[in-house]
């Protein structure tokens, strides 16, 4: 009992106590350990003497529980706000290890946090809503729901609810380019639902190829499966199956190995064509290897129930084949509800939502958009040429001066980020070298600009824009710069600390949001990866070491500790055990 006493005492004190510290040593599988320190620091409330609010907070709605709105809700710590979040799941899924999902490496709830337990421990207003968003209306700032499940013998129910500021996050959906059939009978792969009907429909075919009235010709019908789409995910999940056929069904089906087949559809040139020439020619020789079909240059035209149709684009060559399950990977498509929300705000042309260097939605006030939903429509160099050099002159000369220019330019580089990008291509030191290489004769350039000289030096910065990918490592950016924003902004309000308003007076409130990239991994199975990190120089590897790496990243990288632990006693059941390919 004495015992139990100081447990529980230990345990509040863990919990209760702010700046206690939290250290924990997870021993890896290989052999190692990795340290993760932690200081949770609870937030307080707002309150005046009579223990009431001193202010009337503001109503924020966050729509969406993915990447972007749950490392926005982790980040935030103002009290500022009074805090609703609606979603159709009521939990945030790390979507990385989908893959894994589908053929047992990883169970699916070992990747999923619930929402309230993210909210209920931060202290603050925040509450959540299991619903689906059908409707954003921006002038009267509502937006309308409805619950995902009948929760009552009237079927399912409808609510609104008002904001003064909306964060949407809603994400996106698989792309079918309107490819007939696709709907109807391929298998996505964006949410833990989809991997786990993946998982049961694999398990499926060996056990429907397994019964004794089937011929050879149906057995391998049953067992050919399909992967459309070259990127990250289709390459993933493609090595996946490769490793649960040949580790762990082909012991279980021994009859049905030389049946099996992995085709993977492309409709580019090459597979992972986002990374290193490198590392795409790598993990092709890797999947010759391993004896999964890799048909580049092939255009998915339409599927059925039983065959999947192709057209060859060097040669316009229609063939069919026939398979046993399809998994379609080919990229994101808009929501209904954004493309309605688009509509009404004039986007209407747009294939997502466009936002400011801020993440505000263009054309629409006291809107946020961040994630797969949203693109950042970083605005032309050339646009603003005129504005950017009258603010520039001061003195109203029509000249610029290397002092002129010294005033502004760190404004201008962070503000339009293509002309530092522009300049680190064209390996000059400065701006000032960018101008003096725009004279015809680069000897005698004076140190003086009129507007057609900085017109010219500028003309080419623009090829440089580059609209985001639509990843995992975007979104979780994306929601912490804005949660930092939100922590800040009556303190920005007083003191802007973003560059000049060229177009206007003063300075923004927030400096812009700028992505960092880390770099990407590339799972080929085998205990094989390719890695190409963004260290201080590119680093690229492919291999053994590779997937150790993905497996230390992966793991720190998880929503929690509950998550975290979760995952790696998996992996630690898949070594000892291997996968489970029990049909639940």
């Amino acid at each position: 009992m004495r015992g139990y006493t100081f447990y529980e005492g230990a345990i509040r004190a863990f919990q209760d106590r702010s700046l206690l510290s939290k250290i924990l040593v997870i021993g890896t599988v290989s052999g190692g350990s990795a340290v993760a320190f932690s200081d949770s620091r609870p937030f307080q409330r707002i309150y005046g003497d009579s223990g009431e609010g001193e202010f009337k907070k503001k109503k924020v709605v966050v729509l969406g529980t993915g990447w972007a709105g749950t490392t926005f809700l982790k980040n935030l710590k103002s009290n500022s706000f009074e805090v609703q979040v609606v979603s159709p799941r009521n939990y945030f899924a790390f979507t990385p290890l989908l893959p894994s999902v589908t053929n047992g490496t990883v169970e699916a709830r070992s990747i999923v946090e619930p929402t309230r337990n993210i909210v209920r421990k931060k202290g603050m207003d925040i509450q959540f809503k299991e619903a689906e968003c059908y409707k954003i209306d921006a002038e009267k700032k509502k937006i309308y729901c409805r619950t995902t499940e009948d929760r009552t013998c009237g079927g399912k129910e409808e609510f609104a609810l008002d904001y003064d500021i909306l964060v949407i996050a809603m994400g996106a959906q698989p792309n079918t380019f309107n490819t007939p059939g696709v709907v109807e009978h391929a298998h996505f792969l964006k949410e833990v639902e989809h991997a786990q009907r993946i998982r049961r429909s694999v398990i499926d075919c060996f056990e429907r190829a397994s019964l004794p009235n089937l011929s050879d010709e149906e057995r391998k019908k049953i067992l050919h499966f399909v992967v459309v789409g070259g990127g990250p995910t289709g390459v993933e999940f493609a090595a996946a199956l490769h490793d649960f056929v040949i580790d762990d069904l082909s012991k279980l089906y021994p009859s049905l190995k030389e049946f099996t087949r992995i085709t993977l559809l492309e409709a580019g040139d090459h597979i992972l064509n986002m990374f290193d020439k490198r590392i795409t020619a790598s993990a092709e020789e890797k999947f010759k290897r391993d004896g999964i079909d890799l048909k580049t240059g092939s255009m998915v035209v339409k599927l059925s129930d039983k065959e999947i149709s192709t057209k060859d684009r060097a040669t316009g060559q229609i063939s069919s084949i026939p398979y046993g399950m399809v998994v379609w990977s080919t990229g994101i498509g808009t929501r209904p509800v954004i493309m309605d929300f688009m509509k009404q705000i004039g986007q209407a042309n747009r294939r997502v939502l466009a936002t400011d260097e801020w993440l505000r939605v263009e054309g629409c006030e006291s809107v946020y958009a961040l994630g797969d939903c949203a693109t950042i429509n970083q605005r032309k160099v050339m646009e603003d040429i005129s504005a950017i050099f009258s603010k520039a002159d001061k003195n109203n000369t029509g000249k610029l001066n290397v002092k002129d220019l010294k005033e502004v330019v760190k404004d201008i580089c962070e503000r339009y980020p293509q002309v530092e990008i522009y300049l680190n291509k064209k390996q000059l030191k400065n701006i000032n070298v960018l101008l003096k290489n725009a004279e015809e004769d680069p000897k005698k350039a004076s140190m003086e600009f009129d507007i057609e000289k900085f017109k010219k030096a500028l003309s080419e910065v623009d090829s440089q824009m580059k609209h985001l990918p639509a990843t995992a490592q975007v979104a979780a950016q994306e929601g912490a710069y804005l949660a930092n924003c939100f922590n800040r902004m009556e303190q920005c309000e007083k003191n802007p600390e973003g560059p000049l308003r060229f177009r206007g007076a003063g300075r923004h409130r927030f400096h812009p949001f700028r992505y960092k990239h880390f770099g990407q991994f590339a799972p080929l199975g085998g205990e094989e990866a390719a890695a190409q990190l963004e260290l201080p120089f590119d680093w690229i590897s492919v291999g053994r070491g590779s997937q150790w790496l993905w497996y230390s990243v992966y793991a720190s990288k998880q929503i929690s500790w509950r998550t975290r632990f979760l995952v790696i006693s998996d992996w630690r059941r898949r070594f000892m055990f291997g996968r489970d390919s029990s049909r639940i």
